[in-house]
């Protein structure tokens, strides 16, 4: 019998050796983490049911995360993870059983910043001969001093830089190594490379290291720019001189060739390396500009043309410079003097090109009508005059010009009242568009202007567009939007041509100001009646409509007028009523909750086990009270000195290894909005007989079945010997054997 009790001790003992209380953290002691990621952090136990966690930073700074605790294990979740993250965090997980046990695990959270890869930036563009400096920038890097920079053009080291001093508090900088030199031109398509790592072994090899790589453009500016001339920089009148130009440069300079003007300004004339004047006039004679010009510089040089005088007068009109709209007619006249019988007219472009217009000729008069004009006819025109063995020439120049339309305004939507708004204005069928200039204004105010000057090459009709953002406020509706179009053409006429259009805004007001009035009280009794009623302010009036929202979330509409009434209202009817006010400019909703109650008349007040027990047992007592909402339990002892209130959990207190104190009379208070109802039942705790050897109930269980086990192996044992000596067994023998 000893023996038995001995061996249930020891495998009492291993058993609960193996549930023993312990406490695990996952990662294990330390984490790196980069700024702006999420990070989380578990703890886990073993061997208590229902243990309970807390989490605290080793400095008690405040966590600066989430702690979700479910069941056995507990997570601090980081996200996003910033400075105020980098601390030792510890988790506390307490076990309250037959004797209150702690366990406790640290971790290391330790942040760094390296989000992105470095930029490289040149001073200026990449010139043969020229000092340039490069730029290699790690933004929001911590911590820098970890950080090395490496600059390469090809496979040369240019700079090799880290950056050893700490920072005196943290914060997310940017470090930046330059370096200057001076591009040959075996660097042309040359890589240069930025490489950033930041030194820190915990974080994944391939995060700690990023790199930026560049081609090199490099450039030469155009040099050695030449002119050749032939026949003779000297002309008779009539003759023709080609002019060539060249020059080198990387990557190789485009040529322009221009005349210089009275005034000093340059006119141009051709972007072609060669330049061929036919037909030469006195007015030929000049300084010609040859240009050549790329990316990183422009050389200039000139020749001098000298054309001989001419011995009599042609006169064009309208004027030497004209401006013609493209699809209207344009008739050039084309007149002598100083000749009584002109022997001849004849009509020519500059470059030879169909003159594509009708030409009528009578006395010493000579037309040329073009219509309707197209881009074929924005050139210039020389009407030439023969006279006896001299022949003159007088050139008119036809520019182009279109502005057939007045401009469109276009709103980017409805207007609203405090949301910026965008409106644009349109100009089609504009040439040359780089002439062009568009305001647009708001009550005779300036909101934006735009000059269209760059320089376009292509021969097209194109759209001139304006686009601004502005705040519209309920103060402009009725005020005039107006966007106003200029061409100016030059000094082909002394006002630009203009154009406008208007428009008068509406500006429509989100909903707003929504309130809810509900009368006579959102929380009544079941069988009583509401009213609800919405209103909201905006421009134009808004739409009321009424839904409840369901227990999905989604809303079910249940009247679009502004009151809302429940009649007879049931325990069902309770929930979050939903008032959307709504418009062309936006929807407010606003929300209440209607709370529909019954009194709490099924308190019901319970031990159990049982109302009696014996001192050292477990008992729990339990207050509920149907299915009615809102209802507020409270679990009271009575005492002669006074209740006292229960901590109780969703109405049920539990006593453990109850003592005989515990005895007496405990009330159970529910009440709500409705009313008060009170139970009460009284607890007996009898005291157990004066036994020292106390056993608990598992362990006298496994005391008995022990003993039976061991008394009928004790029987068997004896019968079989028995028999064995017999060499039978006789059950009613042995029973007469008793006797």
């Amino acid at each position: 019998m000893v023996g038995t009790l001995a061996a249930s001790s020891i495998l009492w003992t291993a058993f609960a050796a193996c549930l023993a209380f312990k406490l695990e953290m996952v990662p294990e002691d330390r984490v790196v983490a980069q700024i702006g990621s999420s990070v989380s952090l578990t703890c886990s136990t073993r061997g208590c049911e229902s243990p309970a966690f807390s989490w605290r930073t080793l400095t008690d700074s405040p966590l600066n995360g989430r702690v979700r605790s479910e069941g056995t294990s507990s997570t601090l979740t980081m996200d996003p993870v910033s400075f105020e993250n980098e601390h030792s965090y510890l988790c506390t997980a307490t076990c309250r059983s037959e004797k209150v046990e702690k366990a406790e695990k640290r971790i290391e959270v330790h942040i760094y910043s390296f989000p992105r890869d470095p930029e490289i930036r040149f001073s200026g563009l990449l010139e043969v001969g020229k000092p340039v400096t490069a730029t290699c920038s790690v933004p929001d890097i911590y911590p820098a001093e970890r950080l090395e920079v490496d600059l390469l053009k090809g496979q040369q080291l240019l700079k090799n830089q880290d950056f050893p001093d700490p920072m005196e508090k943290k914060s997310l900088e940017t470090k930046s190594v330059e370096v200057t030199f001076t591009p040959t031109r075996e660097d042309i398509g040359k890589a240069l490379v930025c490489r950033a790592q930041l030194h820190d072994e915990e974080i994944n090899a391939e995060l700690r290291q990023r790199e930026t790589t560049e081609h090199l453009q490099v450039y030469i500016s155009p040099k050695n720019t030449v002119i050749s001339v032939s026949p003779s920089t000297r002309l008779r009148e009539g003759g023709s001189v080609t002019m060539t130009c060249s020059g080198k440069g990387l990557p190789a300079p485009r040529i322009f060739w221009s005349k210089q003007l009275d005034s000093g300004h340059l006119q141009p004339l051709s972007g072609n390396a060669t330049l061929t004047l036919i037909a030469m006039r006195t007015e030929d004679s000049g300084i010609y500009v040859c240009e050549a010009v790329n990316a990183v510089g422009r050389e200039r040089t000139q020749v001098e043309l000298i054309v001989q005088e001419k011995l009599f007068t042609v006169e064009v009109s309208p004027g030497p410079q004209i401006a013609a709209q493209i699809g209207d007619a344009v008739v050039l006249t084309c007149g002598v003097k100083g000749c009584e019988s002109p022997l001849s007219f004849s009509w020519r472009t500059q470059t030879h090109s169909p003159l594509s217009g009708k030409v009528w000729t009578e006395g010493n008069t000579s037309t040329l009508t073009l219509s309707p004009v197209s881009f074929e006819n924005g050139r210039a025109y020389l009407c030439a005059v023969t006279c006896g063995r001299k022949k003159l020439e007088k050139e008119v120049k036809v520019d182009l010009y279109s502005f057939p339309r007045d401009p469109e305004i276009e709103m980017g939507g409805v207007l609203v009242n405090g949301e910026p708004a965008t409106v644009s204005c349109n100009i089609s069928n504009v040439y040359p568009l780089d002439r062009l200039q568009v305001e647009l204004l708001k009550g005779g105010r300036i909101m934006a202007r735009k000059n269209f000057l760059e320089d376009r090459e292509n021969q097209s009709l194109e759209t001139g567009s304006l686009e601004t953002t502005f705040v519209p406020t309920a103060e402009d509706t009725g005020s005039v939007l107006v966007c106003r179009a200029k061409l100016h053409i030059g000094g082909m006429e002394l006002e630009p041509k203009q154009r406008q259009s208007t428009q008068t805004l509406h500006v429509n007001t989100a909903p707003g100001n929504t309130t809810i009035s509900v009368s006579p009280s959102p929380t009544l009794k079941e069988g009583g009646s509401v009213n609800m009623t919405c209103s909201s302010d905006g421009l134009p009036a808004p739409r009321i409509r009424w839904s409840r929202r369901l227990g999905n979330g989604h809303l079910q509409l249940l009247s679009e007028n502004t009151t809302l009434t429940l009649l007879s209202a049931k325990v069902e009817d309770s929930g979050v009523y939903v008032c959307e006010a709504s418009n062309r400019a936006g929807i407010s909703r606003e929300e209440v909750r209607v709370i529909v109650q019954v009194a709490s008349n099924d308190i019901r007040l319970t031990a159990s086990p049982s109302e009696h027990v014996k001192e050292g047992d477990t008992v729990t007592i339990s207050c509920t009270c149907g299915n009615v909402p809102h209802t507020w339990i409270i679990l009271k002892k009575k005492e002669k000195t006074g209740d006292t209130v229960l901590r109780a959990v969703e109405g049920a207190y539990t006593i453990q290894q109850a003592q005989l104190e515990d005895a007496g009379v405990y009330e159970c208070e529910s009440k709500n909005a409705i009313g008060l109802q009170l139970r009460r039942i009284k607890l007996d705790v009898t005291g157990r007989e004066n036994d020292k050897d106390y056993f608990s109930p598992g362990l006298l269980v496994l005391y008995c079945v022990s003993s039976v086990i061991i008394t009928a192996i004790g029987m068997i044992v004896y019968f079989a010997r028995k028999a064995n000596m017999k060499g039978s067994y006789s059950l009613v023998e042995a029973q007469k054997s008793k006797v």
